[in-house]
Formats: C-alpha cells, structure tokens, sequence
C-alpha cells in the first residue's frame, strides 16, 4: 500500500463528518506502515469547516494535501497540492514529469495570494467558525420540529440535513440516484425556498447548508427561517 487517499470531511456524497479518533488512527496506521496519507480538501479546505483546513480539527497532518475552489473562490480556475517537508526534500534532486499546460498559471496563482490575504485580513475564517458555532446550536432544534430531518451533521459553515421518511428505519425521502419524478419531495422543498429568496443545494435526500463564508448572523436567521417553513412540505412525506 503506497498511500491512503480520503477526503477528510466528505462533501459531495452528503458531508459526512468522521468520528472523533478516526482520521488520527488512520495517521497512526500510516505511520506505523510507511503509507502516505492524502488528505482532500478541495470541499472543505480554506475555511469551510471553521479553519483553515479540516484536519486541523483532529490534529492531524497529512503527508499531501490537495486543495481548489476556496483557494480562491473560484474566481479562476485553480487547483493545488502540498506536500511534507520529507517529500518535498525528497523530490528536490529528482525529475517529477508532472507538468500540465497552464501548470503556476500567475494569473491564478495572484487569485489565490489575494484570496488568503482576504482571509486573514477580513477574519474570514474567524467568521466561519462563529457563524458554525450557531449553526451547531440551531440546526438541532430546526430537527426537532421536523420528523423529516433524520440527521444533522458538520462542521463551521459545511452541514448535511439527512432527510428521511421514517427517523426510526432512516428510509431517504427519496432514494439513492434519484431523478425526475422520483425527486419529487425534494424538489417541492427546494422550490419552496426559492420562492422565498433561498437557493438551496440538495444530493439527492441530504439538504447542503455552505453559504458564503462572509455571511452574517442575521442572514443565517434569515435562511432558516425560510427553510423551516419549506420543510414542512418534507415533513408531509413522513411516516
């Protein structure tokens, strides 16, 4: 085994936060063996989850780190990858046949410098991680008013509402890969918010919360309050 590759919190499949002891049991494993670890936090780096990066939250540092859309908020594109002090002395001597066309583009590349002064100059991941703590104390009690939200889960300003038709079974409002019709509750949620000035992300039964890491307390208010009017269209499909 040459490397272990994972995202540290899973985003597209329904950001999923792993337990407490995991990743730095799998850190622990790879050292133990002379494994790589490789951290993607292409999601949820930058400040998403209330830091810089998302294993910072477990104390854990992994061999290469791989890193895009916050780096500079997608304004151009641009994706990146650091690496160990060992590895990078490592390849120091040694040919890496890695180039691509627009490899250290400087017009992306000044996107990205610009971005992290932004970052530290306008607290933005100090933001994050405020904004995250309410988040953590209203998303709960948003699930007990509705017998549709089966799961709550995340970290700073990147959460998962799990929608589900039965709490007990966890039976998804709508099933995996869903589309067309099948989408159907969803979609009514969905359109419901919008109606109502909020655009939100779903995959397939799990609801998004990412907004933009600038938002403020009174906005986030503003947003639940919206959703919690349009789930209770959810909550009709509930057994």
């Amino acid at each position: 085994v040459a490397a272990v590759i994972l995202e540290t919190v899973v985003g597209t499949n329904g950001i999923i936060v792993p337990p407490d002891g995991y990743l730095r049991s799998i850190r622990e494993t790879c050292d133990r063996h002379g494994i790589l670890l490789i951290c993607d936090e292409v999601m949820a780096g930058f400040g998403r989850t209330g830091k810089w990066f998302a294993c910072e939250h477990w104390d854990v540092v992994p061999d290469i780190l791989t890193l895009a859309k916050g780096i500079n908020s997608g304004y151009v594109p641009l994706g990146a990858m650091t690496v160990s002090e060992p590895i990078s002395e490592w390849l120091r001597d040694k040919f890496l046949a890695g180039g691509l066309t627009y490899s250290g583009h400087p017009l992306a590349c000044a996107s990205a410098v610009a971005s992290i002064e932004a970052f530290r100059e306008e607290g933005i991941v100090e933001n994050a991680a405020e904004q995250g703590e309410f988040l953590a104390e209203a998303l709960p009690g948003l699930a007990e008013r509705h017998p549709s939200i089966g799961d709550v889960r995340g970290l700073g300003l990147f959460w998962g509402l799990e929608l589900v038709k039965n709490r007990e079974t966890r039976e998804p409002l709508v099933p995996f890969n869903a589309s067309g019709d099948a989408m159907g509750p969803v979609v009514r949620v969905m359109k419901a918010a919008l109606e109502s000035g909020l655009y939100l992300m779903t995959h397939w039964n799990v609801v998004m919360i990412c907004p933009p890491l600038t938002i403020t307390r009174e906005e986030l208010e503003e947003g639940l309050a919206i959703l919690d009017d349009a789930l209770d269209l959810a909550d009709e499909h509930t057994v």
